[in-house]
């Protein structure tokens, strides 16, 4: 599978969050033009925090269009909301709990519900209902992050999300951590207007360079599976993660 990405390689993690932080604001300024409305979906982990808290601060807390801007979510631990671990908590505490956003806007995934295959057909759900009656969830912006085993969202190597092609949400055993996850599809995640990957850190340099380098090594990382084929892809990585700049390519 060939997939079309633009890789950028900036110098450091802050430069990374505040390129990232203009293209938010720059989309969500297009998506409100165009449709009304601007659909982020948030991503979870440690590298996104940097971002939130630029989304969070001034200009972008005064100029994002906050009460035209849907909240998704790209994966969630099966944790209940106020859990460490749980991304929505990290959403809130860096950025939901600081901007002027309708809650009613903010749609989380239920991870704390006892049957992942119903929290994963349940959020499904809400997408729908919100996002009205589509074949797929056109996103205007999705954020993801890469693992250092290469994984992303919480579609991991050898899961049976993976192979998913017919729901937008999984629920997803990752046998590795002995946990289940709720996670967007590739399918889902294919819709997206606009995919940015945000990497950062020299560990995960050799991961970055095989994810989103050579063609055939794409089948092997989950993240280098990522496509948008009526969108756009881009990697945004510090010069840590891209460390080994001559073997990415954009393909």
């Amino acid at each position: 599978m060939t997939v079309s990405r633009a890789i950028v390689v900036l110098d450091d993690a802050n430069d990374v969050a505040e390129e990232a932080a203009r293209r938010v604001a720059e989309t969500a300024s297009e998506a409100v033009a165009a449709r009304g409305r601007f659909v982020f979906v948030l991503s979870g982990g440690s590298t996104p925090k940097a971002l939130y808290a630029r989304l969070a601060s001034s200009p972008w807390r005064d100029t994002l269009p906050w009460d035209r801007t849907l909240i998704f979510f790209g994966d969630e631990r099966c944790v209940p909301p106020d859990h460490p671990e749980s991304n929505y908590a990290m959403a809130v505490e860096t950025l939901l709990s600081k901007v002027p956003i309708p809650r009613r806007n903010v749609h989380r995934m239920k991870g704390e519900l006892h049957d992942a295959a119903a929290g994963a057909a349940a959020y499904e759900a809400e997408m729908r209902g919100a996002l009205g009656a589509l074949e797929a969830p056109a996103f205007d912006f999705v954020l993801l992050g890469l693992g250092t085993d290469g994984h992303t969202a919480s579609l991991f190597p050898g899961t049976a999300a993976l192979a998913v092609a017919d729901r937008w949400v999984a629920a997803n055993f990752v046998p590795k951590l002995d946990a289940w996850r709720l996670t967007l599809t590739f399918p889902a995640l294919a819709a997206a207007r606009r995919i940015a990957f945000l990497v950062t850190g020299a560990d995960k340099a050799a991961v970055a360079a095989e994810a989103f380098g050579d063609a055939p090594r794409l089948s092997s990382h989950p993240a280098g599976r990522v496509a948008a084929p009526r969108g756009r892809v881009e990697v945004l990585l510090d010069r840590m993660a891209g460390g080994v700049r001559s073997r990415i390519e954009s393909e």
